[in-house]
């Protein structure tokens, strides 16, 4: 199925398995390439010399093309741009709107420059800076989101720029690769269906979780971190709901105290950083604490299996997703349920 998201990116498919933190690593990005779709190494959980060795292990299992996460607010971004330079990395995607300078440093050394946005007005900036591609997320999908559903915010997005569109936030068959289509997009994003795959390293009792959910085990919080994120109810979640300020402030500490272990980071460049998210949000200091390394909450979870002290990240698709296939079988049946759904159609 040819779009403009397979030409730019020169995959067979038009689908792309977003990059999430602590899952989206070699193994899942190479099962992904290899089916034939766009597959994604989330980056913000790793180190630097992580990052060229996740991209090194990718590129001696396949030669499809494949891209990195990057957190554009990262205190060493320029230093990861020149890790997906220097190892040749088909596709940069950001989980937030990149500067003009990373755009331009990127695109002149040849690298495909897509970052993901949630507005309307966001869409229009990265485009005029240069992107290639965005991708767009409305309120339904997981992790940060915003308020406004894919239905609305997608055909928004795709009449206000003129480059690919790819739509995320509740896909996850081929009936919604043609919906997307339909309202314009080049092509899905997909996280949560890619977690729930035979491929992911997410221990099974977190996926036997995931499974379990009904529409109603899908909330929407701003606990973590004073930001709208879509993730399971779980017993962290209450927990962080139902703390007070002080206990709130101690728990965060001690978590960025773990994740300054695991990332090599100072506690200043730390600082920095939670200064950096602070800007422009009215978050309390636990709150930017915990900004700073929900990837520690994430990890307990989709590490170490702790779904009562971790975070899933989940969109509101999970409801709908009962099995655990290889990538290579969901990618097929995805595109088997398109090719179909397309020709069963009416004639216009």
């Amino acid at each position: 199925m040819r779009t403009a998201l397979t030409d730019l990116v020169g995959v067979r498919h038009p689908i792309v398995q977003t990059g999430m933190g602590w899952v989206s690593g070699p193994r899942l990005v190479t099962a992904t390439a290899r089916a034939g779709a766009l597959g994604v190494l989330a980056s913000a959980t790793m180190s630097p010399d992580q990052l060229r060795s996740a991209v090194r292990e990718v590129r001696s299992r396949t030669g499809e093309p494949f891209g990195v996460n990057l957190r554009a607010d990262a205190g060493d971004a320029r230093e990861r741009v020149r890790i997906i330079v220097e190892e040749g990395v088909r596709v940069a995607s950001f989980a937030l709107a990149p500067s003009r300078e990373l755009i331009a440093e990127l695109k002149d050394a040849g690298v495909i420059v897509i970052p993901s946005v949630g507005a309307v007005r966001h869409a229009e900036k990265v485009a005029a800076w240069g992107a290639d591609a965005v991708v767009v997320q409305g309120g339904e999908g997981g992790g940060h989101t915003g308020s406004v559903a894919t239905t609305v915010l997608l055909p928004q997005v795709v009449d206000a720029v003129d480059l690919p569109v790819i739509a995320a936030g509740g896909f996850h068959d081929g009936r919604g690769l043609i919906a997307a289509l339909a309202f314009g997009a080049a092509g899905v994003a997909m996280g949560t269906r890619f977690l729930l795959t035979a491929e992911s390293t997410v221990p099974d009792a977190v996926k036997a979780r995931y499974l379990a959910a009904t529409a109603r085990d899908i909330t929407l919080t701003t606990a973590v971190d004073g930001l709208p994120h879509r993730m399971l109810r779980t017993e962290m979640v209450a927990a962080l709901e139902g703390a007070g300020r002080l206990r709130s402030l101690a728990q965060a500490v001690r978590r960025a105290s773990g994740f300054r272990r695991l990332s090599g980071l100072s506690w200043p460049r730390m600082v920095r950083e939670g200064l950096a998210m602070r800007h422009g949000k009215d978050l309390s200091w636990s709150q930017t604490l915990l900004a700073a390394n929900t990837p520690m909450l994430l990890r307990a979870s989709m590490v170490d299996g702790r779904t009562d002290l971790g975070i899933m990240a989940a969109g509101q698709v999970a409801a709908l997703i009962d099995d655990l296939p290889t990538v290579a079988a969901l990618v097929d049946r995805i595109m088997t349920e398109a090719t179909r759904t397309r020709t069963t159609l009416p004639p216009p």
